[in-house]
């Protein structure tokens, strides 16, 4: 990845133009019906506009001019700046009002939907879910190799982590969980700094710097996947206390005089973390951790079942883009707003498939019970459980990952699995030390098919 090339000087062009005895170009321009996109509704940077077919009688340069100021005449200037203390800004095109109004309808907390996530009996399992899926793919963006099963089974196992990278995913399902607790709150200095002690420990080479803002004699820069190219260098640590009350007092101003929308603020928050960096590590995981407190605090409930990384994690160099995009255009935010709206879409679209196909397998586990003894007899989570173990001979279940999996007492977990196992035979209770595992029968499948049960 590289900088952007810069945009050419809109005030330079607008001299160009005046100063130009044929003012024929000029007028051409004001009386155009250009607005801040381009003729297919995009909101490009010049990065790539500057390879489009401009429209007739147009400059490529002069294209860009026009584009610009219709951009300028509708920029909402915000009190957050950058280290050089000019303000960011951001406006409002069609393409991002749609993605609003998408997903006000499709993520907010006036929403009802027949599906099991907002069942309060299957919920639980469902967020445990995301959370799981968040704490990885947001903890792999940031380097951590562990691959997807691992992290799970150590989640889900209890069990205490064994490197680097599962730490870090470690530490990333502590937080998440945090948020929830947080939500109502307003956001303080002090939250954020607890939220990246938490996100950090054990996984910094300075132990002490977990929670700590970065100091002068911390060197920090954005550089690309070679190490070769600086993408960023972030505002100086004497600044950041200040900066961060900045960007706190924008979090929790729900009542000032300009509305901005709360998926914007929540974007735009995560974003500032991302550009400030005010930390010598866990930037980006802190950034989004945060992203998710605004949304819950905000009532975009479906959020919390969201996995934004993942969808992040498939495009990486996009994400980086939007942030370049904005740092090159006069601090444009549009450019990583409309890139996180498409992501938050993204996430949501998948939710909906994934609670589709996981309807459709507990149907289709529910078929296979018919005329059994135990048609009827099982919970959503032992219709769960029962068809993983159909799909997986041989696998073992534990009492504390059930619980853990589904949000549920230890005791719960244990009568789940011991139906199963004593009363209904679809488990092998198995002694493993001092407690008890449960084993799928090889032919599970086929006994359930027969009828055998």
């Amino acid at each position: 990845m590289k900088i952007p090339e810069l945009p050419p000087s809109t005030s330079k062009m607008l001299d160009t133009l005046i100063n130009n005895k044929n003012n024929k170009k000029l007028l051409l321009i004001m009386r155009s019906n250009i607005g801040p996109t381009d003729s297919k509704g995009r909101y490009l940077h010049w990065e790539k506009l500057k390879h489009l077919p401009p429209p007739e009688e147009l400059t490529s340069e002069e294209y860009w001019f026009a584009i610009k100021t219709a951009r300028q005449k509708t920029y909402k200037k915000l009190r957050l700046l950058d280290k050089n203390g000019d303000p960011f800004q951001f406006c409002v095109p069609d393409i991002l009002q749609k993605r609003l109004h998408w997903l006000d309808q499709n993520a907010a907390g006036s929403i009802t939907m027949n599906m099991p996530i907002t069942n309060p009996h299957t919920r639980d399992t469902y967020l445990v879910s995301s959370l799981v899926e968040e704490s990885i793919s947001s903890s792999q963006l940031e380097g951590a190799s562990t691959t997807r099963n691992v992290a799970k089974d150590m989640l889900r196992q209890g069990r205490k982590p064994k490197d680097h990278s599962e730490q870090m995913i470690f530490n990333n399902y502590k937080a998440m969980g945090a948020i929830r607790e947080y939500k109502e709150e307003e956001l303080t200095p002090s939250l954020i700094l607890h939220l990246h002690e938490i996100l950090t420990k054990d996984t910094l080479e300075d132990p002490s710097k977990a929670g700590k803002f970065r100091d002068l004699n911390d060197d920090i820069h954005v550089v690309d996947n070679t190490e070769s190219c600086v993408l960023h260098t972030p505002p100086n640590a004497n600044l950041l206390p200040k900066r961060i009350e900045h960007i706190c007092k924008f979090a929790n101003d729900l009542e000032g005089k300009d509305f901005i929308h709360p998926v914007i603020k929540a974007t735009i928050l995560h974003f500032m973390i991302g550009y400030d960096h005010p930390f010598i590590d866990g930037n980006g995981r802190t950034a989004r951790a945060l992203f998710y407190w605004a949304m819950a605090k905000h009532g975009y409930w479906l959020t919390e079942f969201v996995s934004i990384s993942r969808v992040i994690k498939q495009a990486p160099a996009k994400y980086g883009k939007a942030y370049l995009h904005t740092e090159t255009d006069e601090n444009d935010l549009t450019y990583f707003l409309i890139h996180q709206m498409d992501v938050i879409k993204d996430g949501v679209t998948a939710l909906h498939k994934y609670l589709e196909k996981k309807a459709h397998e507990i149907d289709e586990a529910e078929k296979l019970l018919n005329n059994s003894k135990a048609q009827g007899q099982l919970n959503y989570r032992q219709l769960s459980l029962l068809k993983h173990a159909i799909k997986h001979p041989n696998a073992i279940y534990r009492i504390q990952e059930h619980q853990v999996s589904h949000a549920i007492s230890y005791q719960t977990a244990r009568t789940d699995l011991l139906k199963m196992s004593d009363k209904l035979q679809l488990l092998r209770k198995r002694r493993y030390g001092n407690s008890f595992v449960f084993v799928s029968p090889p032919d599970l499948k086929e006994v359930l098919t027969n009828n055998k049960l």
